[in-house]
């Protein structure tokens, strides 16, 4: 019978897991800063990533105090996230609209990455390991800038600029309704000039 795992061999998965998805975000965030038309969505997903690239870096200290060789573990869940993310950017949106999806796919890994981070920091200081808490922590605390600073984009504009260009396609078709309207209209009106010269003739 295989011997069970612990909570130190969650721990090492976990970490592998971590650290092969700051790997995959690594090539996800630029393709993500180039389809950005917002400049200052595209500078957070560049800051971003010079952050992840520094959060792999970090990873690497953790393995290193635990004295383990850095390696990962492919990340499924962030797979997931990273592929929805770019059959978003297949979509025919208008830029507006492209940004604020931008940001809620840049949210949903965020979102993930504060999870596991968490769930890190938590077991490392539960196995007795500060080095390895604090280190993580720092990259914890990054992924909630990151994430607050998506939250400001979105709420600081980039939505209601979004939303007011669905409005914008409703008045352009309003307006052409008119244009339709009036052209009705000036169709008629000859119609029923017609129609009165005849009744007129025919009093007479």
């Amino acid at each position: 019978m295989a011997e069970s795992g612990n909570l130190n061999d969650a721990f090492m998965d976990e970490l592998q897991d971590a650290y092969d998805a700051e790997k995959q975000l690594t090539k996800a965030l630029p393709k993500m800063a180039k389809a950005a038309t917002s400049p200052e969505l595209r500078s957070a997903f560049e800051s971003h990533l010079k952050e992840t690239k520094g959060q792999i870096d970090r990873l690497e200290r953790v393995f290193e105090s635990l004295g383990e060789k850095a390696q990962g573990k492919h990340c499924d869940g962030i797979a997931g996230i990273i592929e929805e993310g770019s059959s978003v950017m297949d979509e025919d949106f208008d830029e507006t609209t492209m940004d604020a999806c931008l940001i809620a796919a840049g949210q949903r890994a965020e979102h993930y990455e504060m999870a596991a981070y968490g769930t890190l920091v938590a077991w490392a200081k539960t196995l007795g390991l500060p080095e390895a808490a604090g280190l993580l922590e720092e990259t914890l605390n990054e992924e909630k800038a990151a994430d607050e600073k998506l939250t400001a984009l979105a709420e600081g504009g980039i939505n209601q600029l979004a939303a007011d260009a669905l409005g914008g396609n409703d008045d352009e078709e309003e307006d052409d309704d008119d244009e339709e309207d009036e052209a009705d209209e000036t169709e008629a009106a000859p119609a029923k000039g017609k129609q009165t010269a005849t009744a007129t003739a025919r009093k007479r």
